[in-house]
């Protein structure tokens, strides 16, 4: 590489089809004089077979933040660095953002190698508005926290895109549901592999989709649909409505919002205690 490179690049590698390693990620991690790598041991089988002798160098979420001085100084020393993750474009989800972000504010030069992305090639093949879009990385874990972590999107006018696992999305479409209302879903699992799949439904179908799912899932969820929403007039005769058959209040709250198109659950809840002070 010529004097002029960058002391840090950033490469994306495929997410599983060896033919989206680009001629010029080849380059890049050939004559890098170190590959930091999330799993080394992944990411020496896709050298290998990419022919490439290689450096590598762990830098993952427990070890990313001490690793820093070190790489800083090789950068300065002359050293010529890549970050790769275990697939696609690093920092999304994945380790590299610190690193990434301590290299410019040491002034040095930093580039990215594009290619290969989860949440692009999920949402390029959805079929649901492209844009705008917000990227959401994982959800949190606990129940609790998922609801107010969707809740915050609630109102973003654009379509929302998360990771997930197999063992936990349909609790967590439920959860999105019950946080954004009825919206447009795609489940993206096995990106570029030979079982690529796209299961296209509905939010608030989230029951329909399969509990037993293997590989990496993407989930695309349309943007808000407010215009065909009921309006707030509209809402409050069909809550008062599901109040007189009793229940508790989130269980009232949920029934509205499926016959209430555009509702989430938390919003009819807010107007609910309002109807009952």
């Amino acid at each position: 590489m010529p004097s002029t490179s960058p002391s840090l690049w950033v490469v994306a590698t495929p997410l599983g089809n060896l033919g989206d390693f680009s001629p010029r990620a080849r380059e890049v991690l050939a004559a890098a004089d170190m590959v930091l790598a999330e799993d080394t041991r992944r990411t020496a089988g896709l050298l290998r077979n990419a022919g490439i002798e290689a450096r590598l160098v762990s830098c993952h979420d427990h070890n990313e933040e001490q690793r820093i001085p070190e790489m800083l100084e090789a950068m300065r020393t002359g050293s010529t660095l890549a970050l790769v993750s275990d697939a696609g474009t690093p920092l999304f989800s994945d380790p590299g953002y610190r690193l990434v972000r301590a290299a410019r504010k040491a002034g040095l030069t930093v580039s990215a190698v594009p290619g290969p992305s989860a949440p692009l090639c999920a949402l390029a093949a959805s079929g649901i508005a492209p844009q705008p879009f917000t990227f959401l990385g994982f959800a949190p874990r606990k129940q609790s926290e998922q609801l107010a972590f969707f809740e915050q999107f609630a109102r973003t006018p654009s379509t929302l895109i998360f990771f997930e696992r197999k063992n936990r999305l349909r609790t967590t479409l439920e959860t999105a549901y019950n946080a954004l209302g009825p919206r447009e879903l795609c489940v993206a699992r096995e990106l570029t592999k030979a079982h690529e799949e796209f299961i296209l439904c509905r939010l608030e179908e989230f029951q329909t989709v399969p509990d037993d799912l293997l590989g990496e899932i993407t989930v695309i969820v349309g943007p808000p649909e407010k215009e065909q929403a009921l309006d707030t007039q509209a809402l409050r005769a069909l809550i008062e409505d599901e109040m007189r058959l009793g229940g508790k209040p989130r269980e009232v709250a949920r029934r509205t919002a499926d016959r209430a198109p555009g509702w989430s659950v938390k919003e009819i809840y807010e107007i609910m205690k309002d109807l009952r002070t």
